[in-house]
């Protein structure tokens, strides 16, 4: 999720702010339903099957004794709940940076320049701002990390005096490649990880790095541009939140709030669809502070009415030749995308489970219609298939609804440009705001983070769906969120039907007595609010990171800083392992090649951080290790 020091909103409030959404009157409260039926996994557990099931209220007496059986996995001891400026790892476990926002990834461009911000003639040989979803890979002995550059604070990018506002277009310049993506080699000698300076590997994509548009949506009319009447090509990826990874080794990058990056210098009319759709996606004439739109008129959307329609996909990148061309894959759909979880179904086709992260929108799954083969082509495979939406029944089961021109009315490729308006159409299940998306390595089932929504129950989306407080979204006002999970019938990713339950509510027991403490799996010792960033390690343990109040006060009171913790979904027993520093997100996750190393994100820490300056907090990619040299997830 973005934050701005420059508005102190997040995109989420800007959001709301500048497309208000219209009250509504309260719905019927059906959180008793939720929190007294029986978890779907009880008669999995009771088999001794390895797939996940809810702590507490939420399972059955028989899965509760024969979780209960089960002792614990975590090799740590839980630590406390912390306030500072610091990051906190429990006894045994040792961090450092790996690397910072401004280290030079080459050697003709200098350390970081707190005072400019560095040229701009040398801001895309850096390491970018604000990192979040990142993922590794190994290629010919050589380990990658490719990880993404969410946004940017302007203030501390431009020149002082300047207040965060760009003066000019090498203003606009810097900023666009401080963003999108980092591909770097990285390695690790007696003191630790570091970064391979000059790797041949290592490269920044940026906003104006050359893209690929394909899948149904390429070269559509909505696609097509005064720079490129093709509609197939583009410039640049932005807004880059989750990640995901195919199994072919490529890296996919998200693009969540691309919205705020667009404004207009005057005042021109509108094709209906085009007007429809910028409402829907948050598009407005005065943009969220970037002022792109002011020196480089591709972001004028008086000039350039189309260019929007290029930005909120899924972008494939090969890690492994800095020559390559990211593509964009429309058949994946256009949306706030957060992470990509890409699993096979039983047959081998690719299914790609996403999440929309705006409060009352819609949970996404691809299937492909061919399947993939080790070393064979993958054309295709992220492109030619069927998108859908999940509806949530009350009764615990679940269907997704495919989105197809007979059930949406809406041609293909305006389908999944619009795919907001698909679902709708199709009357998913609007969520709390459906975050990082992750499947169990041990079960067919899949989590998702749903990370809060205030607005449940009172407020519809922007696209003037009901809220209503039910299902898997059973708080209304949600400000802590809660994990659901899904099981799909048939034991097949690619199936239509499935069965599902929250793994936890997040809550606060110490203040609340009722469903907003929380399930029962959360307790004074290791609860937190919104559920953001998520992954599964080798030994089926669920981690969780979250990106929430952090003020330690009022509802929050005893929750501290935003923290990491791990699950295990057999027990459903939950422990915090790291808290970030104050104002910090936690957020990108994955692991050293030997699974020794876990590289975690700190995005914008507080103003106490210890990042080695002494005189500006700066994002920061760490890496974690046991002392004891063994595995770490």
């Amino acid at each position: 999720m973005q934050h701005s020091d420059k508005t102190s909103l997040t995109a989420d409030e800007w959001d709301e702010l500048n497309f208000p959404r219209p009250e509504e009157n309260e719905f019927d409260r059906v959180v008793e339903r939720a929190l007294s039926r029986r978890g779907f996994l009880q008669g999995v557990l009771v088999l001794g099957s390895g797939a996940a099931a809810m702590s507490g209220g939420l399972l059955g007496s028989s899965a509760l004794k024969a979780a209960e059986s089960v002792s614990s996995r975590f090799p740590f001891l839980p630590i406390a709940a912390q306030t500072d400026g610091t990051v906190h790892v429990p006894e045994g476990y040792a961090w450092k940076a790996l690397a910072r926002w401004g280290d030079p990834l080459f050697s003709d461009a200098d350390d970081y320049d707190i005072a400019e911000g560095g040229p701009v003639a040398k801001s895309d040989r850096i390491f970018g701002e604000n990192t979040d979803g990142m993922e590794t890979f190994v290629y010919h002995g050589h380990q990658l990390i490719a990880i993404n550059h969410e946004y940017v604070n302007p203030e501390v990018n431009l020149p002082v005096a300047q207040k965060g506002v760009p003066a000019n277009a090498d203003d606009v310049a810097k900023l666009k490649n401080l963003q999108g993506v980092t591909v770097m080699e990285i390695a690790q000698a007696d003191n630790g990880w570091h970064v391979v300076k000059d790797s041949p590997f290592n490269r920044r994509i940026t906003h104006n790095t050359p893209m690929k548009i394909v899948g149904p949506a390429a070269g559509h009319d909505l696609m097509k541009t005064a720079a490129d009447a093709t509609g197939t090509a583009s410039l640049g990826t932005m807004n880059n939140c989750g990640s995901g990874k195919t199994p072919w080794g490529t890296y996919l990058t998200c693009e969540e709030n691309f919205n705020g990056y667009f404004g207009a210098t005057a005042q021109t009319p509108l094709p209906e669809d085009v007007k429809d759709g910028y409402k829907r996606y948050g598009i407005n004439a005065e943009g969220a502070g970037y002022d792109y739109h002011k020196w480089d008129e591709r972001f004028d959307t008086s000039k350039n009415p189309n260019e929007p329609h290029r930005f909120g996909w899924v972008v494939e990148i090969d890690p492994t030749d800095p020559k390559s061309t990211p593509v964009k894959h429309t058949g994946l759909g256009r949306f706030k995308h957060e992470n990509a979880e890409v699993v096979l179904a039983a047959d081998g086709r690719v299914v790609v489970y996403m999440g929309d992260d705006e409060r009352g929108e819609y949970l996404y799954k691809f299937v492909s219609d061919g399947t993939y083969v080790p070393g064979g082509s993958t054309d295709g495979l992220l492109d030619d298939g069927t998108l859908f939406a999940a509806r949530f029944n009350e009764d615990g089961t679940g269907e997704w609804l495919a989105l197809t021109p007979e059930t949406t009315g809406m041609g293909k490729a305006e389908m999944l440009i619009f795919a907001r308006k698909a679902a709708s159409a199709v009357s998913a299940t609007t969520m709390d705001r459906p975050e990082w998306i992750s499947a169990n390595p041990f079960a067919v089932e899949a989590y998702c983070c749903l990370t809060n929504n205030k607005n449940r129950g009172l407020k519809t989306n922007a696209g003037g769906d009901e809220t209503p407080v039910g299902g898997p979204n059973p708080r209304e006002a949600n400000k802590y969120g809660q994990i659901v999970r899904w099981r799909p019938h048939d034991d097949d990713h690619a199936g239509n039907t499935f069965d599902w339950d929250l793994y936890v509510m997040a809550g606060n027991p110490t203040v609340h007595q009722d469903a907003y403490a929380g399930s029962e799996n959360v307790t004074p010792g290791n609860m937190f609010n919104s559920p953001d960033g998520m992954a599964f390690d080798q030994n089926g343990l669920v981690w969780i990171q979250t990106d929430g109040a952090d003020s330690n006060e009022g509802d929050f009171a005893g929750q501290g800083n935003n923290q990491m913790l791990v699950g295990d979904p057999v027990t459903g027993e939950i422990a915090r392992f790291l808290t970030g520093p104050k104002g910090s997100e936690v957020t990108g996750l994955c692991w050293s090649a030997d699974r020794r190393t876990m590289f975690v994100g700190i995005q914008h820490p507080g103003g106490d951080w210890p990042d080695g300056n002494g005189a500006l907090p700066r994002s920061t990619v760490i890496a974690i290790t046991r002392n004891d040299g063994h595995l770490i997830g």
